[in-house]
């Protein structure tokens, strides 16, 4: 049965679309059949990370229109032969969504036997954003560990339990993850960011994973290139975990100490 997950937030800059990228990829890697979504009509940039930017012919806005047939608009990815992408349009409205749009869509690939439609969710409460979480069977609520942040969060776990369609049929809820992300444990014992801990007693969803701050998540988008291909990243590894937390393994979490210095290091300021 196919798994819709939308990943949203409440805030812009929080990491959705990065997020997007790399959990879709690693789902595939996981030998999953996965289709990610660009919802953020207008301001497109997940095909920018999945490196398939110069390959966009038709958008999802074209076969909503029946300007192209779903097939024609959906991207293979080079490097994982069962991952999708699904580009937004740069050029339309975000009123171009419609909710029969959507479910023409999404009802097409669940025919086409996909484990899972990740939805790229624009940030904030607006019609992009909105029609992104409408559908789904869960969401990975992404947040930074700051007030305001994860403050909105708390808005859109509001309008998940409100305004999704399990919500108008009584259905049961749509599933809630954290996802925290740019976690430094360094700046969480300064107090200049919110601990895990500080973040789950506000939110009270269960954690799905910690995303740690980590030059390679940049190094990876610039290059086109989900950061979970990075292995040898922090970033990388924290959303493998993630991935198999989401599948139903047990893992433990990682990257939520701050490193200890050794002897040399205090020394030298290292």
């Amino acid at each position: 049965m196919t798994r819709i997950i939308v990943i949203t937030s409440g805030k812009g800059g929080v990491g959705k679309t990065t997020s997007s990228a790399a959990i879709s990829t690693g789902l595939a890697l996981a030998g999953k059949k996965v289709a990610v979504i660009d919802f953020d009509i207008g301001l497109r940039n997940l095909d920018l990370i999945m490196g398939c930017e110069r390959r966009v012919v038709y958008d999802f806005v074209n076969v909503i229109n029946g300007e192209a047939t779903l097939n024609q608009a959906l991207i293979k990815d080079k490097r994982v032969s069962n991952l999708y992408v699904l580009p937004a349009s740069q050029t339309r409205d975000k009123d171009a969504l419609t909710k029969d749009g959507v479910q023409r869509v999404i009802d097409d690939l669940k025919a086409m036997d996909f484990d899972f439609i990740i939805c790229d969710s624009p940030a904030g409460i607006e019609a992009g954003a909105l029609m992104a979480l409408y559908f789904a069977d869960e969401a990975i609520v992404t947040t930074n560990p700051e007030v305001s942040s994860v403050r909105d969060s708390d808005r859109i776990l509001g309008i998940l339990d409100s305004k999704s369609l399990r919500a108008e049929q009584g259905l049961e809820p749509v599933k809630q993850h954290l996802l925290l992300t740019r976690y430094n444990p360094s700046r969480v014992t300064i107090g200049e960011m919110l601990s895990v801990e500080d973040v789950e007693e506000i939110l009270h969803i269960p954690l799905l994973g910690v995303i740690p701050e980590c030059q390679s998540v940049l190094n990876a988008s610039n290059k086109g290139e989900p950061v979970i291909h990075d292995v040898n990243s922090i970033a990388g590894q924290a959303y493998d975990d993630a991935i198999a937390r989401l599948l139903g393994e047990d893992r433990p979490f990682r990257f939520l100490e701050e490193e200890k210095k050794g002897f040399l290091k205090r020394l030298f300021g290292g």
